[in-house]
């Protein structure tokens, strides 16, 4: 496996904090830096399949596919943050970690996005309290961080953590509003906040998978499918504009959102103005 500990990327940098991210062809050379939290490995992998999946739709190049199963921003870089196991569970102290990790490491790997397709429903509000603090920092630090709505809706107060952040741009699906499909996260926060931001699709999304699974793509559905959607847009919109914030980012976002039709603690803003489709 090829070693990504000196490479320098040339597109946008965008850390997905996950499972971890398997070298997928579709991914070419971009993968520019991973950092194993939970075990300690130093190249990429992936033995759950989430953040390879995630990946794939921010960024796929979709060649393995012809085309097919492109993602939003192909000429993004990736920065991998393994936090969850092989079984997708994890601690906050592993999310606080990689949260450093990135605040450290943001100019090195000209990271400007963070994709966390991760949540979890607070036990206590001093824990809810310390993600919000952890990913807020790395707000503060310039990053444009994107989070998923969390899948325990859609009753209100069931946006997960760190999406629950009054700073970061939250995403729910918007294919998974309605009474048949309404699991997307829906708000007001903990702190009263109105959430999601923005919402995007989520449901049965194809996309990457590691290949030792003996198929290259496969379908998962939840809003940390919608989240890497919204992820890649903000990609190419800085691939186009690099010197916007991530404050005017969340602005532009909102302008050009699309009303869904639905209460505004459960589609935000509205949907993404050009919905992706895998």
């Amino acid at each position: 496996m090829k070693d990504v500990s000196n490479l320098t990327g040339k597109g946008v940098g965008v850390a997905v904090i996950d499972t971890g991210i398997f070298p997928h062809v579709d991914f070419d050379n971009r993968i520019i830096a991973f950092q194993d939290i939970v075990y300690g490995k130093r190249q990429p992998y992936d033995d759950n399949g989430h953040g390879t999946h995630i990946a794939g739709i921010l960024g796929g190049s979709g060649s393995a596919s012809g085309g097919r199963c492109r993602g939003v921003a192909p000429e993004c870089d990736f920065i991998g943050i393994k936090v969850l196991d092989r079984q997708g569970n994890g601690n906050k102290e592993h999310v606080l970690e990689a949260f450093q990790w990135l605040i450290e490491n943001q100019e090195r790997y000209h990271i400007r996005i963070v994709n966390i397709s991760v949540g979890t429903t607070y036990h206590s509000s001093g824990d809810h309290r310390i993600l919000i603090h952890g990913v807020d920092q790395v707000w503060d630090a310039g990053m444009v961080v994107v989070a998923a709505a969390g899948n325990q809706g859609p009753g209100p107060g069931t946006v997960t953590a760190p999406g629950s952040s009054r700073k970061v741009i939250t995403v729910g699906a918007s294919d998974m509003l309605s009474a048949r499909h309404g699991s997307s996260g829906s708000g007001p926060t903990l702190e009263c906040v109105c959430k999601p931001d923005i919402v995007a699709p989520g449901l049965q999304v194809l996309s990457c998978a590691p290949q030792k699974w003996g198929r290259l793509y496969v379908r998962k559905s939840g809003t940390s499918m919608s989240t890497p959607v919204i992820s890649g847009a903000i990609a190419r919109l800085l691939e186009y504009d690099p010197s916007l914030t991530n404050v005017e980012v969340k602005m532009l976002l909102r302008e050009s959102a699309v009303d869904a039709g639905y209460p505004h603690n459960r589609q935000g803003w509205g949907r993404r103005s050009e919905e992706h489709t895998s």
